[in-house]
């Protein structure tokens, strides 16, 4: 049967893929998928009041990606930290997630941001915001990952703000962590990370910080859409540091690498492709680089169109494909972020994803689907 989408007549696919949970860890990556989070849509709230989540639902996804072998990173951008989600939730977020690890067995490593400030701040009071949130994710036995902060762009007046906060926090780190350096496509207030929109500049300094700390550094994460980029800070990090791809537009080249190297891989789009993503690491770990590729290839077109600009929209792509794949009961997200993308652009999505065979039960998502269309876009 045809379903009615508004690019045309769509017939959905009947079986999906055959993606079983297994819990055999991933051999030759290191694999994170940035996890969505799951709001209350019961919760009568206002847009003023705090964010109510679904705390059961939330640590479910979480157990999914888990029973697949993936790590969890907690508390990051696809959380919506800074788009809905606030710090008081963030930090019960991370209590909760970290805690739900241990109970599993599943690796888990947890965002560290400034984002309890809520306006100008000091280099200080900048410094002491990500001390708080590394000294809370440190006790609740989590890795820490060092996320850009939208208050250190907006207070530092050139590179050596950065150098100088960046090496406090490395120095002060129990163990190492990952650094995380977000582009501004994913979030506008960013522009100029690192002291200079230059980005060969902000790269110089991002390294320097690093080739100062190699100690205290687990790995890195480059969230800048730019493979060639990625590429090159790869190739000059110091012996033992990683780079984990956050690039959602290039992720399956960057994860097979080359002659000279290779991403991990802590990525957003792993939500959505979280059991696909493991078969086909589990494939690179047999040495079949062009079996992995065509497992991840063909899933490239629904990451860039989840991720198309404006860029930092795509969780609601993602939060969308978990109710049609039945990790929720509703398409609710905290902030009202549901609305942020088009019913046209979420058709699309379905439809890239239900190819994929992404579903579990394809007659549950064509029935969501189906409501969606009825719902905000009527009869036709």
């Amino acid at each position: 049967m045809t379903i009615h989408l508004p690019q045309g007549l769509y017939e959905p696919r009947a079986t999906p893929l055959d993606l079983a949970p297994s819990r055999a860890p991933l051999a030759s990556r290191t694999v994170y998928s940035a996890a969505h989070v799951v709001a209350d849509p019961y919760a009568d709230i206002s847009p003023d009041d705090p964010v109510a989540v679904d705390w059961d639902a939330t640590l479910a996804f979480r157990r999914h990606l888990w029973s697949h072998g993936l790590g969890v990173a907690e508390a990051m951008d696809t959380a919506q930290r800074g788009m809905g989600l606030g710090w008081a939730g963030a930090a019960e977020l991370i209590r909760r997630s970290a805690a739900e690890a241990k109970s599993v067995g599943g690796a888990i490593a947890c965002g560290v941001g400034t984002d309890q400030l809520t306006g100008p701040a000091t280099l200080p009071e900048v410094r002491a915001a990500y001390e708080e949130q590394l000294a809370l994710v440190e006790e609740s036995g989590a890795q820490a990952i060092l996320m850009a902060s939208r208050a250190l762009a907006a207070a530092a007046n050139g590179p050596e703000d950065y150098q100088e906060l960046y090496a406090h926090l490395l120095r002060q780190a129990a163990e190492p962590v990952v650094l995380h350096w977000l582009g501004p496509m994913f979030d506008p207030a960013l522009e100029g990370y690192w002291g200079s929109a230059d980005l060969d500049a902000a790269t110089d300094t991002f390294l320097k910080v690093i080739s100062e700390h190699p100690d205290k550094v687990d790995g890195i994460k480059i969230s800048l859409l730019d493979a060639e980029r990625e590429i090159d800070v790869r190739r000059r990090l110091p012996s033992g540091v990683r780079c984990y791809t956050g690039d959602d537009f290039n992720y399956p080249e960057l994860i097979a690498g080359d002659d000279r190297g290779f991403s991990h891989a802590l990525l957003g789009i792993f939500d959505p492709l979280g059991p696909l993503a493991a078969h086909a690491v589990r494939v690179l770990d047999t040495g079949d680089v062009q079996g992995f590729r065509d497992l991840l290839d063909p899933t490239v077109e629904l990451s860039r169109h989840l991720f198309r600009a404006p860029t930092r929209f795509y969780k609601t792509g993602v939060v969308f494909l978990a109710w049609l794949a039945g990790h929720q009961d509703h398409f609710t997200m905290v902030g009202g972020l549901q609305s942020a993308r088009s019913l046209p652009h979420l058709a699309k999505a379905y439809e890239l994803a239900d190819r994929l065979g992404l579903f579990p039960d394809p007659e549950l998502a064509e029935s969501r689907m189906r409501a969606l269309l009825s719902v905000r876009g009527g009869s036709r």
